[in-house]
């Protein structure tokens, strides 16, 4: 069984948005819509800091799809559009949604988007994986944990392009993977453990 993952190393997160962007290129993410993103911890606002000048810090905090064992998203889904695959990973069938958005309400992460209207595409800029499904209006979207680069066993773009090197992937069942040793050597916890839905990306510092 495996069972796919992400440990992220907070102290290394400069909160460059570097992950947030590769992911849009790489899963054609649409204008206005972002899959994963870089957040500040403990800020009155999107660019605050925390202290008072000049004792001042930030602290960032990457958020996608967790990837639950136990998805709220999942237990909510009307049609089963939203499932888990043989990876752990989970997913949507965006034949299936019919974008009643009861997966971003159940999700405490607020991890999953909605497409308003059919995606805009610049014909003069080819850009992401023309492997990944193109998404139409009035479906719910989300982090897939770059299922087709992972399938191909290549790294999800968000870890391959950090700067910093603060993201590892791997399978948490093999305990002998990089991630399995480094978040047991790390004491690496969870977001919002007391939900119940034991995401499968960990976060230590």
């Amino acid at each position: 069984m495996t069972r796919l993952g992400i440990a992220i190393n907070l102290d290394r997160c400069t909160g460059c948005n570097t992950c947030a962007m590769a992911c849009k290129m790489q899963n054609n993410v649409p204008m206005g819509m972002t899959w994963n993103r870089v957040i500040n911890e403990g800020c009155e606002s999107e660019f605050g800091v925390q202290g008072i000048y000049p004792d001042v810090t930030r602290t960032y905090l990457p958020i996608a799809c967790q990837h639950c064992e136990n998805p709220a998203c999942l237990r909510v889904c009307p049609t089963g559009a939203t499932y888990k695959d043989d990876k752990g990973r989970v997913e949507i069938d965006y034949e299936k949604c019919i974008g009643c958005r009861m997966c971003m309400a159940a999700c405490p992460y607020n991890a999953r988007v909605f497409n308003w209207s059919y995606p805009v595409r610049d014909p003069d800029f080819n850009y992401g994986d023309k492997s990944v499904p193109v998404r139409g209006k009035g479906v719910a979207e989300k982090c897939t944990l770059c299922k087709e680069r992972t399938d191909r066993d290549e790294q999800p773009m968000c870890v391959k392009c950090c700067l910093s090197k603060a993201r590892t992937f791997g399978d948490l069942d093999d305990p002998e993977s990089e991630i399995s040793k480094l978040i047991a050597a790390r004491k690496a916890g969870v977001l919002l453990e007391e939900q119940g839905t034991r995401p499968q990306v960990h976060y230590f510092n």
